[in-house]
């Protein structure tokens, strides 16, 4: 490891709400250290209540619905993204 990166913060874990879903399903970003790095969940609202609470997260703001445009790859997308919109 590179002396001069910064250290990830395992203590630190971030949740961003993504959709309260009307089947009762909470559909949000995890992530552990670095917020850009994270994994898509969906949890019952409960559940997603417990989860929170028990890893003493930090919630995030919402993300921007708005597409990046300096993607030119078309790789920046998430899984709510592509199951909302059609793709190329």
């Amino acid at each position: 490891m590179d002396a001069n990166s910064p250290a990830i913060d395992i203590d630190r874990k971030y949740v961003r709400l993504v959709e309260r879903r009307a089947d009762g399903l909470v559909e949000f970003e995890f992530a552990i250290g670095e917020p850009d790095l994270c994994v898509e969940m969906l949890l019952p609202a409960e559940a997603y209540e417990q989860f929170c609470a028990a890893n003493r997260v930090i919630r995030l703001d919402p993300r921007d619905a708005a597409p990046v445009a300096d993607d030119a790859e078309g790789w920046s997308w998430n899984m709510h993204q592509a199951t909302q919109q059609r793709f190329r």
